[in-house]
């Protein structure tokens, strides 16, 4: 059976949702994965060393391997010591992940980067270590695995193409999420999968943020203070602008606009209007169960 992010229980079906979301706090860093400022650092240095070393592959092993190093890390602590024990650290983790995406590669790739020179054993004795760690859970459950779930409760079942732009949006802002700070990091996939689905309807479909927030709240494996809080903190890590051309995609009459007025059943306080595309980024704002009011 193939690997996919997406959907790690082979065929998405209702009957597989409690086992995921069961499963989800197995994959997810340690709750005390915080750090100090010289972790903070050194993070940031892994990070963009997997973004180096995997950049002839697809982002998702990119993301897996950022995954299994917040792992690796929070269960071992952070690599200190000789540069090299980092970097050795971070190819292993980018190797683990292009062999769980079935990415053709060669070790040898990864031996020298003009700095380091690593023999094929030590990386393969490295990511023995790491498979340890991470107790030989490599086909992680991410935010990825939760995005058709959160998507088919929202108001937009009907039209295909809006599911594919607010998917689109939304794993644009997973992406950026992961080389945030650690703020982010130990919210479960599914919390992260939400509030990015929520930060993409903020964009998209500003008017009907609210409903799709009660939607996603009403959802019995949620937590309401737990994804405000993450939807919160991720508003505040994303600040930069998206280039966007999904919507630009959808023609005939099956436009946001006639599509958001079919399915409208917001209070009549909300209007609906043409999603926004800003330029830049606007601040995600802040919700508050105050806020919240019944669709």
């Amino acid at each position: 059976m193939d690997f996919d992010l997406e959907n790690p229980l082979t065929a998405f079906q209702d009957h597989h949702l409690p086992p995921l979301f069961a499963s989800e706090s197995d994959h997810t860093p340690n709750y005390h994965y915080k750090s100090r400022d010289s972790d903070l650092a050194l993070r940031r240095d892994a990070v963009s060393m997997i973004f180096q070393l995997s950049g002839s592959f697809d982002r998702f092993v990119q993301y897996l391997a950022v995954n299994y190093f917040d792992r690796f890390v929070s269960a071992q602590g952070m690599p200190r010591g000789e540069p090299w024990i980092l970097r050795l650290v971070a190819i292993s983790c980018v190797s683990l992940a292009a062999k769980m995406k079935q990415v053709e590669f060669s070790l040898t790739d990864f031996q020298r980067d003009g700095r380091f020179i690593f023999d094929v054993q030590t990386i393969q004795r490295m990511e023995v270590l790491i498979l340890g760690a991470l107790k030989w859970r490599m086909r992680s459950v991410t935010p990825f695995s939760f995005l058709h779930f959160f998507i088919s409760l929202l108001q937009i079942k009907d039209s295909p193409q809006l599911q594919e732009c607010t998917r689109n949006r939304a794993v644009e802002i997973i992406f950026r999420a992961q080389s945030a700070e650690t703020v982010l990091i130990c919210f479960k996939p599914s919390m992260i999968a939400a509030s990015a689905l929520l930060c993409a309807a903020h964009d998209l479909f500003p008017s009907q943020r609210l409903c799709f927030m009660n939607v996603i709240l009403s959802c019995e494996y949620v937590n309401k203070e737990t994804l405000l809080d993450c939807h919160n903190a991720m508003g505040e890590t994303l600040t930069d602008g998206f280039e966007s051309s999904s919507l630009d995609s959808i023609s005939g009459s099956d436009t946001p606009v006639s599509v958001l007025h079919r399915h409208r059943h917001c209070s009549s306080s909300e209007t609906t209007t043409t999603p926004h595309e800003p330029s830049k980024r606007r601040k995600i704002c802040d919700f508050r169960l105050s806020q919240i009011q019944h669709c």
